[in-house]
C-alpha cells in the first residue's frame, strides 16, 4: 500500500477507538475517506468525519495530508496505482493483441466497480491537487498500459493507426461503460431484453472498436503541445 512521508506520525487516538498501528494510519485514513465518499458523496466530504471513522484525532488527517485536497489526491494516487497494476496483470495474461485489449477493458471495469470512490476521485480535478507530480505520473502510468495494448494491435494489424487517439477512444469507452452500466441494464429491462452481463458488453465494445481500429487510416500529424 502507498505510504506518505509522514507515516511515522501516529496522530492522537480517540480514547474509545482501538489504536491504529503507526504505519497503517495513512492507509486507514484513505480507507475512511473512501467510505465517506461512498456514503455521503464528495459534496459532504470532511476531514473531521474521516478522522472519526478512522478513530483518530480530528487533527491527524491534516497532519498527514495537509487538507482535504491532499487526502483526496493521495486517494486518487492509490486508485491509479491499483488501476495500473490490475491492467498490467490482465495484459500480461494474454498473448493475442485483440484478446489482450479485451482483458484490459474487463480489468478497467472491474477496478472501477470494486473501488468506486477511488475512481470517482481520479476524474475530479476540482477536488484534488491536479498538478501533483505523483498524481500525474501514476495517471500516465495507468494510461500507458492501455496505450501499449493498442500499440500491439497496431503493430499486428494496422501500422498506420494513430495509437494515441485510439487509446483515448478506448479509455473513454471503458469509462463511459462504467458510468452508464446501470442505465444500460435499465434499458434492457424496459425493452424486455435479457440483461447483458458486463463481460458481454465489454466483448461487444471490443469487437466494434477493434473493427474500427483495423480499418482506421492514419490521421494528420498533431502539433506538439510543448512550447
Amino acid at each position: 500500500a502507498r505510504r506518505t512521508p509522514d507515516d511515522r506520525h501516529t496522530g492522537v487516538m480517540s480514547p474509545k477507538a482501538p489504536a491504529v498501528p503507526v504505519v497503517a494510519l495513512p492507509d486507514a485514513l484513505r480507507a475512511a475517506a473512501a467510505e465517506v465518499i461512498l456514503e455521503r458523496g464528495l459534496g459532504a466530504f470532511s476531514l473531521r468525519e474521516v478522522a472519526r471513522r478512522a478513530g483518530v484525532s480530528h487533527a491527524a488527517p491534516g497532519y498527514h495530508f495537509g487538507d482535504s485536497a491532499g487526502l483526496l489526491t493521495s486517494l486518487a494516487i492509490e486508485g491509479f496505482e491499483t488501476l495500473r497494476a490490475e491492467l498490467a496483470a490482465a495484459a500480461a495474461g494474454e498473448t493475442d493483441p485483440v484478446e489482450r485489449l479485451g482483458a484490459v477493458g474487463r480489468a478497467y471495469v472491474r477496478v472501477a466497480r470494486q473501488f468506486p470512490a477511488h475512481c470517482e476521485v481520479i476524474f475530479r480535478e476540482d477536488v484534488v491537487n491536479a498538478d501533483d507530480p505523483e498524481l500525474q505520473a501514476t495517471g500516465l502510468a495507468a494510461f500507458a498500459v492501455l496505450q501499449e495494448a493498442i500499440q500491439a494491435v497496431a503493430d499486428a494489424y494496422n501500422p498506420r493507426l494513430d495509437v494515441l487517439v485510439a487509446s483515448e477512444l478506448c479509455w473513454s469507452a471503458m469509462q463511459g461503460l462504467v458510468q452508464l452500466l446501470p442505465k444500460l441494464h435499465h434499458i434492457d429491462a424496459v425493452r424486455g431484453d435479457v440483461p447483458k452481463s458486463v463481460d458481454e458488453r465489454i466483448a461487444g465494445f471490443t469487437a466494434v472498436i477493434v473493427h474500427g481500429l483495423l480499418a482506421a487510416p492514419s490521421l494528420p500529424a498533431r502539433r506538439s503541445r510543448r512550447r
